[in-house]
């Protein structure tokens, strides 16, 4: 009988384990915060805030004037001699893989810089031509205040940690706005053609 009550108690215990799992990660599909991170987005896509961009050319933009096409963005800083400097290369690359989208004006991608401080609009610009810009569809930006940069890296869930050498260890995505201002999507950081095969399979619909 005890043998019968311990095996009766061990398979509740497991139940209730099987479940508290299942909970916490929606289904069984996030076992990480980064994976918990894009299912939310992908279930709830996140209105953007009007937050100011000064970009690299001196002007100021936001999200809602990029309303109306499809954005890709990722969050840099231009000293960054990891991901940052494949990111850019990709993003060059992007402009003449989606060159017809760009020019149609129904994509644009928009690099971030979370590193205001040194990455004034000629670090930006400077960065841009490192990795090789092609001139159109490719804006790179900084907020304007400390407090819209922390709003942004919430929403988009980066997280930039200052490291002893006057550099950052920082997480890295590429993010995917839809038309109406919200964030739909996010993907690896080096998945550049997951990003354009995600954007023109919605175009195409």
């Amino acid at each position: 009988m005890s043998v019968r009550r311990t095996l009766l108690a061990s398979a509740s215990i497991l139940v209730a384990g099987v479940v508290t799992l299942a909970a916490t990660t929606d289904g069984f599909q996030a076992y990480t915060t980064e994976t918990a991170r894009r299912l939310d987005v992908r279930s709830h896509p996140r209105l953007l805030p009007a937050v100011p961009l000064k970009t690299a050319a001196g002007d100021i933009v936001d999200f809602s004037m990029l309303r109306g096409r499809w954005l890709m963005v990722d969050f840099i800083y231009t000293r960054c001699p990891t991901y940052c400097s494949v990111q850019g290369n990709e993003f060059a690359q992007l402009q003449d893989r989606m060159a017809a989208q760009i020019a149609r004006g129904n994509v644009l991608l928009l690099s971030i810089s979370f590193d205001p401080q040194h990455d004034s609009p000629t670090e930006l610009a400077a960065y841009q031509r490192r990795s090789g810009d092609r001139g159109a569809g490719w804006v790179a930006a900084t907020p304007t205040s400390a407090r819209d940069l922390a709003t942004l890296m919430r929403l988009f869930g980066i997280v930039a940690v200052p490291d002893e050498l006057g550099g950052y260890v920082h997480n890295a995505a590429i993010a995917v706005v839809n038309p109406a201002g919200r964030l739909e999507t996010i993907l690896d950081w080096n998945d550049a053609r997951g990003a354009q095969q995600y954007i023109l399979a919605r175009l195409a619909s």
